[in-house]
């Protein structure tokens, strides 16, 4: 970073000068190491998600307050600005980047003797406070895909500071010279909630804007919801903020620029959505839909919705599986075969793993590596104890995972030659 500011890099990410999909991806922790004062009495702090804070004459409230790992750094980033009280604190959504910064502070008042925070979320957060503790292996196995944690066995959280306040449509509270509005959205939870701060001309609207293709498809998490979520963008827009602190990414300044971002993607949501749902009413199965819909020419472009993280044809899934169910309209796939079952027929019609491992390898030649791994997988099925069959996957998808932007789908896939590198198809899952 050196001597750049978060104004500055901002800057450059609205150029479409800055690399979102590596150095400065909105979803990686990397970005300015410091907490920086945006304007007087507004600290932002970037993490793989971000956190905000307000100094509001009467106290501190925080948007969002970091993850497990944060807790530290965000208490002395927050100290070394202001030494006020946590008055309280929002949270945009459950998920695990969010919701764990208030620790410190909390031990902090009970030394002090001062009030506890007080933590605002939707009503629906705390059932999935409680479905995570349900479910905490299956997280730490997907998260370690999603995330690329390579062979680290990732030990979800089990234990969460749950709200003292929710509410079910809006709610408002009001401290110091500052008044918090709180709106419920569905979005990429149910459970979303955005912040504006009138006096400031703040929006604070969580995962709802990322600096990405929305993270609205996300092939290993629960239902998101498209068309609310491009509700709720425009109902932001319509507040004309002149600061949005993104929940990943850095904040967007100036009226006109964040009403084109929010605007912007909730059309590419709208867009998503309507060819996808269009094509179900015609009867198209799923395969013909993720490969037909597209993103809006000219919305690609823009540095805000390129697809960093996740990707467009995850989304298309999303709105199938939101309207359509899990049935993809393959008659064989409704009650089918063990999958290792087609694999060991389809190979043996191939005359063995040999001549398929070699129409791979020509595939590969050819560059059309989403083919190869199709007929890779039928080999490894076939074949699980086969070391030249996990040495030709591994490089395959090593190859195909550098091609990907999407770092959701980049590192899924990088994980599969993992993988096969250690004898197995899913290091993660153990098989």
């Amino acid at each position: 970073m050196g001597s750049e500011t978060v104004r500055d890099l901002a800057e450059r990410y609205w150029k479409g000068e800055a690399d979102l999909v590596h150095e400065h991806h909105p979803v990686h922790a990397p970005g300015p190491s410091e907490a920086e004062e945006l304007d007087e009495g507004l600290l932002y702090l970037k993490s793989i998600a971000s956190v905000s804070a307000l100094d509001t004459g009467d106290g501190i409230v925080m948007l969002d307050t970091g993850s497990f790992f944060d807790v530290d750094r965000v208490y002395n980033s927050v100290r070394a600005w202001r030494p006020a009280p946590l008055a309280a604190a929002v949270y945009s959504h459950h998920h695990v980047d969010h919701v764990f910064g208030t620790k410190r502070f909390e031990e902090e008042a009970t030394t002090n003797g001062w009030p506890a925070p007080v933590v605002y979320a939707h009503e629906d957060l705390p059932h999935h406070f409680d479905r995570y503790v349900q479910t905490a292996g299956w997280n730490g196995v997907i998260n370690s895909r999603q995330f690329g944690l390579g062979l680290i066995d990732l030990e979800w959280p089990t234990e969460y500071r749950k709200p003292d306040v929710t509410y079910a449509d809006h709610t408002t509270f009001t401290r110091g010279d500052l008044t918090f509005e709180l709106r419920h959205a569905r979005g990429e939870t149910d459970d979303a909630t955005w912040t504006w701060v009138p006096e400031r001309r703040i929006l604070h609207p969580g995962d709802l804007f990322i600096w990405a293709v929305p993270n609205a498809g996300n092939p290993q998490k629960v239902q998101r919801y498209l068309s609310d979520w491009a509700t709720a963008l425009r109902q932001m827009a319509a507040l004309e903020p002149e600061t949005m602190l993104a929940g990943h990414g850095l904040p967007i300044f100036g009226r006109d620029r964040i009403v084109a971002a929010l605007t912007d993607t909730a059309d590419l949501l709208d867009a998503i959505e309507g060819q996808t749902i269009e094509l179900m009413n015609l009867g198209k199965p799923l395969d013909e839909i993720i490969h037909t819909v597209e993103v809006p020419v000219h919305l690609r472009d823009k540095p805000y919705l390129r697809p960093v993280y996740d990707h467009p044809q995850f989304l298309v899934r999303n709105v199938w599986r939101r309207y359509g169910g899990w049935y993809d309209g393959e008659p064989d796939n409704l009650l089918p075969a063990p999958r290792a079952q087609q694999a060991r027929e389809w190979v043996a019609l191939a005359g063995g793993v040999d001549p398929v491992l070699r129409r791979v390898r020509e595939l590969m030649m050819t560059g059309d590596l989403r083919a190869a791994c199709h007929l890779v997988e039928f080999a490894v099925l076939a074949e699980p104890q086969s070391r030249a069959v996990h040495d030709v996957r591994a490089e395959l998808y090593r190859a195909r995972s550098v091609q990907e932007e999407s770092s959701m789908a980049r590192n899924i896939l990088a994980h599969a030659a993992l993988s096969s590198e250690q004898g197995m198809r899913d290091h993660a899952g153990r098989y």
